[in-house]
Protein backbone atom coordinates (compact mmCIF):
# COMPACT_ATOMS: atom_id res chain seq x y z
CA UNK A 1 0.00 0.00 0.00
CA UNK A 2 2.72 2.44 1.01
CA UNK A 3 4.62 1.88 -2.25
CA UNK A 4 1.98 2.29 -4.66
CA UNK A 5 0.80 5.57 -2.58
CA UNK A 6 4.72 6.54 -3.39
CA UNK A 7 3.93 5.47 -6.99
CA UNK A 8 1.26 7.60 -6.98
CA UNK A 9 2.70 10.80 -5.79
CA UNK A 10 6.07 10.56 -8.17
CA UNK A 11 3.57 10.28 -11.07
CA UNK A 12 1.92 13.50 -10.04
CA UNK A 13 4.96 15.30 -9.14
CA UNK A 14 6.53 14.13 -12.20
CA UNK A 15 3.26 15.23 -14.42
CA UNK A 16 3.30 18.40 -12.99
CA UNK A 17 6.87 19.55 -13.00
CA UNK A 18 7.33 18.61 -16.49
CA UNK A 19 4.15 20.57 -17.95
CA UNK A 20 3.87 23.36 -15.55
CA UNK A 21 7.66 24.24 -15.62
CA UNK A 22 10.47 21.93 -17.93
CA UNK A 23 7.67 22.24 -21.13
CA UNK A 24 8.43 26.14 -20.79
CA UNK A 25 12.00 25.48 -20.56
CA UNK A 26 14.14 25.53 -23.89
CA UNK A 27 17.75 26.13 -23.06
CA UNK A 28 19.61 27.98 -26.11
CA UNK A 29 16.31 27.34 -28.01
CA UNK A 30 16.59 23.06 -28.60
CA UNK A 31 17.20 21.66 -25.56
CA UNK A 32 13.99 20.63 -23.46
CA UNK A 33 14.05 18.25 -20.46
CA UNK A 34 11.74 15.41 -20.53
CA UNK A 35 12.13 14.16 -16.73
CA UNK A 36 8.33 12.47 -16.57
CA UNK A 37 9.98 8.96 -18.07
CA UNK A 38 11.84 9.01 -14.48
CA UNK A 39 8.64 7.64 -13.83
CA UNK A 40 8.87 4.62 -16.28
CA UNK A 41 12.70 4.08 -15.97
CA UNK A 42 12.44 3.06 -12.03
CA UNK A 43 9.78 1.46 -12.15
CA UNK A 44 10.75 -2.40 -10.30
CA UNK A 45 12.64 -5.07 -13.22
CA UNK A 46 10.02 -7.39 -12.66
CA UNK A 47 6.44 -5.35 -13.12
CA UNK A 48 4.45 -6.91 -15.35
CA UNK A 49 4.42 -6.13 -19.12
CA UNK A 50 0.64 -5.33 -19.35
CA UNK A 51 1.24 -2.70 -16.27
CA UNK A 52 4.16 -1.19 -17.21
CA UNK A 53 2.59 -0.44 -21.15
CA UNK A 54 -0.82 0.86 -19.30
CA UNK A 55 1.10 3.06 -16.89
CA UNK A 56 3.66 4.73 -19.48
CA UNK A 57 0.19 5.08 -21.52
CA UNK A 58 -1.50 6.90 -18.99
CA UNK A 59 1.71 8.92 -17.64
CA UNK A 60 2.11 10.09 -21.26
CA UNK A 61 -1.30 11.08 -21.99
CA UNK A 62 -1.52 13.03 -18.95
CA UNK A 63 1.47 14.89 -20.05
CA UNK A 64 -0.25 15.17 -23.29
CA UNK A 65 -3.70 16.67 -22.26
CA UNK A 66 -1.99 19.01 -19.83
CA UNK A 67 0.49 20.30 -23.13
CA UNK A 68 -1.57 19.97 -25.72
CA UNK A 69 0.06 17.70 -27.40
CA UNK A 70 -2.63 14.82 -28.89
CA UNK A 71 -1.25 11.57 -28.44
CA UNK A 72 2.51 12.48 -29.27
CA UNK A 73 4.01 11.53 -25.56
CA UNK A 74 1.56 8.61 -24.60
CA UNK A 75 2.62 6.96 -28.05
CA UNK A 76 6.44 7.61 -26.82
CA UNK A 77 5.97 6.73 -23.66
CA UNK A 78 4.19 3.08 -24.37
CA UNK A 79 7.41 2.88 -26.77
CA UNK A 80 9.93 3.40 -23.89
CA UNK A 81 7.48 0.91 -22.01
CA UNK A 82 7.69 -1.83 -24.70
CA UNK A 83 11.73 -1.16 -24.99
CA UNK A 84 12.37 -0.84 -21.30
CA UNK A 85 12.81 -4.70 -20.50
CA UNK A 86 15.69 -5.57 -23.21
CA UNK A 87 17.40 -2.25 -22.17
CA UNK A 88 17.39 -3.06 -18.88
CA UNK A 89 18.25 -6.83 -19.40
CA UNK A 90 21.21 -5.69 -21.94
CA UNK A 91 22.52 -3.54 -19.01
CA UNK A 92 22.58 -5.91 -16.22
CA UNK A 93 24.94 -9.17 -15.35
CA UNK A 94 21.93 -10.49 -12.89
CA UNK A 95 19.69 -13.45 -13.32
CA UNK A 96 16.13 -12.51 -14.55
CA UNK A 97 14.63 -14.12 -11.71
CA UNK A 98 15.79 -10.80 -9.21
CA UNK A 99 13.21 -8.10 -8.58
CA UNK A 100 15.28 -4.74 -8.51
CA UNK A 101 14.34 -1.27 -8.66
CA UNK A 102 16.55 0.21 -11.18
CA UNK A 103 18.87 3.15 -10.00
CA UNK A 104 22.62 4.42 -9.65
CA UNK A 105 22.68 2.10 -6.17
CA UNK A 106 21.30 -1.10 -7.43
CA UNK A 107 23.15 -1.01 -11.06
CA UNK A 108 26.07 0.92 -10.36
CA UNK A 109 26.45 4.25 -12.27
CA UNK A 110 28.03 2.82 -15.78
CA UNK A 111 24.78 0.28 -16.15
CA UNK A 112 22.60 2.59 -15.45
CA UNK A 113 23.76 5.37 -17.05
CA UNK A 114 23.97 3.47 -20.43
CA UNK A 115 20.50 2.22 -19.56
CA UNK A 116 18.99 5.70 -18.75
CA UNK A 117 20.74 6.96 -21.86
CA UNK A 118 19.44 4.50 -24.04
CA UNK A 119 15.89 4.61 -23.05
CA UNK A 120 15.86 8.70 -23.11
CA UNK A 121 17.53 8.44 -26.55
CA UNK A 122 14.57 6.32 -27.91
CA UNK A 123 12.20 8.14 -26.21
CA UNK A 124 14.22 11.61 -27.49
CA UNK A 125 13.79 9.97 -31.37
CA UNK A 126 10.03 8.88 -30.86
CA UNK A 127 8.43 12.00 -29.79
CA UNK A 128 10.81 14.14 -32.27
CA UNK A 129 10.13 12.35 -35.10
CA UNK A 130 6.12 12.15 -34.16
CA UNK A 131 6.29 16.40 -33.55
CA UNK A 132 8.09 16.72 -36.99
CA UNK A 133 6.64 14.18 -38.64
CA UNK A 134 8.94 15.12 -41.97
CA UNK A 135 12.81 15.38 -42.18
CA UNK A 136 13.19 18.35 -44.34
CA UNK A 137 14.91 20.55 -41.30
CA UNK A 138 16.90 16.85 -41.17
CA UNK A 139 19.88 18.67 -38.75
CA UNK A 140 17.44 20.74 -36.97
CA UNK A 141 15.89 17.41 -35.76
CA UNK A 142 18.97 15.81 -35.15
CA UNK A 143 20.00 18.86 -33.11
CA UNK A 144 16.90 19.11 -30.99
CA UNK A 145 17.28 14.76 -30.35
CA UNK A 146 20.98 15.54 -29.21
CA UNK A 147 20.26 18.30 -27.04
CA UNK A 148 17.28 16.95 -25.56
CA UNK A 149 18.66 13.29 -24.73
CA UNK A 150 21.97 15.30 -22.92
CA UNK A 151 19.80 17.47 -20.66
CA UNK A 152 17.63 14.74 -20.10
CA UNK A 153 20.19 12.14 -18.74
CA UNK A 154 21.89 14.65 -16.84
CA UNK A 155 18.51 15.78 -14.97
CA UNK A 156 17.76 11.94 -14.52
CA UNK A 157 20.39 10.66 -13.38
CA UNK A 158 20.64 14.24 -10.44
CA UNK A 159 17.18 13.07 -9.96
CA UNK A 160 17.79 9.51 -9.25
CA UNK A 161 21.27 10.13 -6.99
CA UNK A 162 19.44 12.83 -5.07
CA UNK A 163 16.20 10.49 -4.58
CA UNK A 164 18.40 7.41 -3.41
CA UNK A 165 20.84 9.66 -1.16
CA UNK A 166 19.89 8.32 2.12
Amino acid sequence: MVQTLHRIVWFVVLVLVQVEILNHVHIMGYATPIVFIYYILALNSEISRKSLLLQAFFLGLCVDIFSNTPGMHAAASTFLAFLRRPLLQAQMLRETTDDYEPGVRSMGLGPFLRYVTSAVLAFVVAVRVIDAFNFFHFIELLLRIVTDTLVTVVCIMCIDVIRRRK
